[in-house]
């Protein structure tokens, strides 16, 4: 019994890593973002920055790179391939995240404006951030503007995923 408790704890673990890693890999990089570069044993290669709004970054050696649209892993590789030969017989490089680009809210919420995103958000939890619902907000006209297609609204609920960069919007209810 210990046993099955032991294998049934591991794979929960196991899965939720894998679940967390797949959250990872697929966000996409844009405007905002703030990204750390690293090169083992390279400090000078070392960097913080933050995506421009035309979704590049400045890095030594290999001037300006298109980050947009780009995993952190496709990022990585893509400064790897830029070192790799030419400066490094194998780099090492790590690329992470330091700060996500914000999402936004408006409407019937106590405090609108922009707030960092974290993986994994929903909208009641952005709401929550900008100070709960006002006394006059409705709960079931809630729309989301996604980054990706600014001019396309869609319906959404409380427990609808938020994306970095999205723009969510509580309307008000009719008595």
């Amino acid at each position: 019994m210990q046993q099955l408790a032991l294998l049934l704890v591991t794979l929960c673990l196991s899965f939720s890593s894998w679940v967390n890693a797949q959250d990872d890999v697929a966000y996409l990089l844009g405007p905002g973002d703030k990204i750390i570069i690293q090169v083992y044993g390279e400090e000078e290669l070392k960097i913080e920055t933050q995506l421009t709004d035309s979704g590049k970054i400045n890095y030594p050696f290999l001037g300006e790179i298109a980050a947009k649209g780009l995993t952190i892993k496709q990022l990585e590789n893509r400064i790897y391939t830029g070192l790799k030969g030419d400066f490094f017989i194998e780099p090492n490089v790590f690329v992470g995240m330091v700060e996500y680009r914000p999402f936004f809210i408006h409407g019937e919420v106590k405090i609108p404006g922009g707030f960092p995103y974290k993986p994994g958000m929903t909208v009641n939890q952005a709401v929550a951030l900008a100070g709960g619902l006002t006394e006059r907000a409705s709960k079931e006209k809630i729309f989301i503007t996604r980054e990706a297609s600014k001019n396309q609204q869609k319906n959404a609920t409380l427990n609808t995923k938020v994306n970095a960069g999205d723009t969510i919007t509580i309307d008000q209810r009719f008595f």
